[in-house]
């Protein structure tokens, strides 16, 4: 259950944002600003200050905030669905704010913002307002849906969980082409993680693990979203012919990790930093920060590894994913 599930928008010298939820950057050369972060940096913070962008701004805390280089509409708990039973869904932990949710937020900002931006008298009251010609030059980042595979998986079962993959993967299309509709051009979107490898999820014994100890059926039904998902950003790709989207494995890249976390420095690859609400000593030796989240360190290894492009379709780096793709 990974507490980023989202989308984010940004534009040229790109800005990013990832999540359980959608943001939005914009881009523009410009100093970078820096804020302390908690031990969960997201590797859409990391996208940011590799680009040289600053952090991007949560959509909800927008009193005295600049959205100038873009916005994150995250929420923790986010998921593409609502539970039918909502009541199960948030004494899970989770969140009532969906994915569709995100989307009414953005549009709402977009709207929003615009006017505000044409009435502005003077370039200082624009100053922390995206310009209207931004939005179609944003990459928008999107990472959601282990939320929704976790609840199920934890609450209702495999089969249930699996059999939810095809409607989960049609709303976040349905998601794609909303944000195309509304001038989106350019896509950065992560599959997602193996969810069989959360250490949170490895307490039943009774269930079959892997040669690294994570849970096979729960990373098998993971890898059936991914395939899917896959497989209709590859189609959306013959239907929106004028835009970029990069569909990015982020799955192999944290199994590696976790696969190889001795060998990078980590410790016990499937232990967690936080117990019992008492942090460990030195976070960056975990890989998990909490049985859920992975830490700062575990997330700057990913993203170093995901930047370049060796784990995208089509394999083109970050700094790149604003440029259509060849056909």
């Amino acid at each position: 259950m990974s507490t980023i599930e989202h989308l984010s928008y940004e534009l040229r010298y790109y800005a990013i944002h990832l999540g359980n939820i959608l943001s939005l950057n914009f881009k523009h050369q410009s100093h970078v600003y820096r804020r302390v972060l908690d031990p969960i940096i997201l590797i859409i913070a990391h996208a940011s200050e590799k680009l040289g962008l600053p952090y991007l701004s949560a959509y909800l805390d927008s009193i005295g905030t600049s959205f100038r280089y873009g916005a994150n509409f995250a929420i923790s708990g986010a998921t593409i669905q609502l539970s039918i039973i909502d009541g199960e869904l948030i004494s899970a932990g989770f969140n009532q704010i969906s994915l569709t949710n995100e989307l009414g937020q953005f549009a709402q900002f977009k709207n929003r913002t615009s006017a505000l931006y044409r009435r502005g008298q003077s370039p200082c009251r624009r100053l922390n307002l995206p310009r209207p010609r931004d939005f179609s030059k944003a990459l928008y980042t999107m990472d959601i849906g282990q939320n929704d595979l976790y609840f199920r998986l934890k609450t209702m079962g495999e089969d249930v969980a699996r059999a939810s993959v095809p409607d989960l993967v049609r709303n976040s299309s349905v998601a794609i082409e909303t944000l195309y509709r509304l001038g989106a051009r350019s896509f950065w979107i992560h599959n997602t993680g193996p969810i069989g490898c959360l250490p949170i999820l490895l307490g039943n014994k009774t269930l079959k693990t892997d040669k690294i100890g994570c849970i096979e059926s729960f990373n098998a039904v993971a890898q059936a979203f991914n395939k899917e998902l896959k497989d209709k950003v590859s189609q959306l790709r013959t239907q929106l012919l004028d835009t970029a989207l990069t569909y990015v494995d982020i799955y192999s890249a944290r199994y590696y990790l976790i696969k190889n976390a001795k060998h990078f420095g980590f410790k016990d690859p499937l232990g967690y930093c936080v117990k019992n609400g008492t942090s460990c000593s030195d976070p960056s030796e975990y890989i998990s920060w909490d049985g859920i989240h992975f830490t700062e360190a575990a997330n700057h290894w990913v993203a170093n590894l995901t930047f370049d492009g060796s784990h995208s379709n089509p394999p083109l780096p970050i700094t790149k994913a604003c440029q259509k793709h060849p056909s």
